[in-house]
């Protein structure tokens, strides 16, 4: 029987499909009555923490999300993919707005001593932020090894072989467990929840405290200055020859 634990942090975000507006005072999205779900990556990362539980290595999958009461759905999301248990820690709407990467990694490593689990699994990053640095500070506070952008996770006895990808092709890593991994697209393709198992994940324990209870801060030291669009993509221009081009480009300054 397995002993293993698994920590999965999950974040909600604005869905992938919804074209995200700005605000008009520049402070950030528009994100009242705009549809929201769980991050990608995240679901990757629920599927596979599922996926070694169903093959005995995990006994345990403790989903988590910092944020206001809606992440509650999300936590229900990955319960309904087969997660055991949930923990919200509740920060209230203003608050959640500047969570960043360094705050959310200090909340997921108390978390991880507390739970006294084996793996924590993150996606690599969220579709909001693009940031990339939670799980890689997550491990830092932690002190554990890590293995980043995970296309293949073997757990090996009391070690875990993480395959990612590189610009020159494949890295395989040896993990001595605890360990922090972060998954990647390649990882797996997560599974849709079931009517039955959405019924089941309503009865199933989500836990609320307070980030005070782990004794975090989450005073952030970044201040967003300005939100703006993209710049709109002006017109291509068409030449005839190369020495068009070249004298268009020379032009510009390109060259």
């Amino acid at each position: 029987m397995a002993e293993l634990r698994a920590l999965v942090a999950v974040k909600r975000v604005i869905d992938y499909a919804v074209k995200i507006r700005v605000k008009p005072d520049k402070t950030g999205v528009v994100t009242d009555g705009v549809k929201h779900s769980m991050n990608p990556f995240c679901e990757i990362a629920v599927e596979e923490a599922v996926r070694l539980k169903e093959k005995k290595l995990v006994k345990e999958v403790i989903a988590v999300s910092c944020g206001p009461a809606q992440c509650q759905e999300t936590i229900r999301t990955a319960l309904a993919m087969g997660a055991d248990r949930g923990i919200h820690v509740e920060v209230p709407p203003a608050e959640a707005e500047r969570l960043g990467p360094l705050q959310v990694a200090q909340v997921l490593a108390k978390l991880a001593e507390k739970e006294k689990v084996d793996l924590v699994l993150l996606g690599k990053q969220a579709i909001d932020d693009d940031c990339n640095q939670t799980g890689q500070m997550t491990a830092g506070f932690l002190d554990w090894p890590q293995g980043t952008f995970a296309s293949q996770v073997t757990l090996e006895g009391d070690k875990l072989k993480v395959e990612r990808e590189i610009d020159g092709g494949l890295e395989t890593l040896r993990l001595k467990l605890p360990a922090v991994v972060t998954t990647d697209l390649r990882l797996n393709e997560p599974r849709y929840a079931t009517l039955p198992n959405i019924m089941k994940a309503k009865k199933k324990k989500i836990e609320v405290i307070k980030p005070g209870d782990l004794g975090v801060d989450l005073t952030s030291k970044l201040s967003v200055i300005s939100v703006e669009d993209p710049p709109q993509r002006t017109a291509g221009v068409k030449v005839e020859t190369t020495e068009d081009l070249v004298a268009k480009l020379k032009e510009i300054g390109r060259i």
